[in-house]
């Protein structure tokens, strides 16, 4: 008879939110400015330049920390706060929906689908804003809020409403800057010591 090996993993105090706050973070500050100023034009050059960042930056980041999590939690087990599970469904949608997103955009597909993807992703924005308020961590709740405003107002510019798309950059800015407070918090938190809301 064979001897069973059981292998565990310690629980990790470091799971991988700065990773995929950063990496949505920069994907608004590259995208909101140039929809709310139109700077710099809309040119093949610079769609295939965005659809990169947005596949790279936005859409790996994101899904690396989601895949991470989902991992930690489901399979080794060394993640265990319940609000990560919603952070691993989070971060790996987004990533999924940024490879779309930024391929479209470098690909010069028509935006118009983008539209009604935003019905599902407010949805699952709206489904973290119960899930992070519930947990008491309202500043990731704060930033479902704000992803909840992109995907109402990315609805209408994707059918060419030429206002709701500079207000989209406003608000992909906003959380973006919001997405790289959350970055220092947790890395700050983690490394440092401090004791920053996250």
């Amino acid at each position: 008879m064979l001897d069973q090996t059981i292998v565990t993993f310690p629980t990790s105090a470091y799971p991988p939110l700065a990773l995929g706050f950063f990496g949505l973070g920069t994907g608004y500050l590259i995208y909101g400015p140039q929809e709310l100023l139109g700077y710099p034009a809309r040119t093949r050059p610079v769609d295939v330049g965005n659809g990169l960042w947005g596949i790279w930056m936005s859409g790996f980041m994101q899904f690396l920390a989601g895949t991470y999590l989902f991992a930690a939690l489901v399979i080794f087990h060394s993640l265990s706060a319940p609000p990560l599970y919603m952070a691993a469904l989070a971060f790996t949608a987004f990533g999924v929906h940024w490879f779309s997103l930024g391929m479209g955009r470098a690909l010069g597909a028509d935006a118009r689908p983008n539209g009604y993807m935003c019905v599902a992703f407010f949805l699952i924005s709206l489904l973290g804003v119960i899930s992070f308020f519930s947990n008491h961590d309202d500043p990731v709740g704060i930033l479902f809020i704000g992803l909840m405003c992109v995907y109402a107002t990315e609805f209408f510019g994707s059918f060419g409403w030429q206002i709701a798309e500079r207000m989209l950059g406003a608000v992909r800015i906003l959380t973006g800057m919001w997405l790289i407070y959350l970055t220092f918090a947790v890395v700050l938190d983690f490394s440092n010591g401090y004791s920053l809301p996250t």
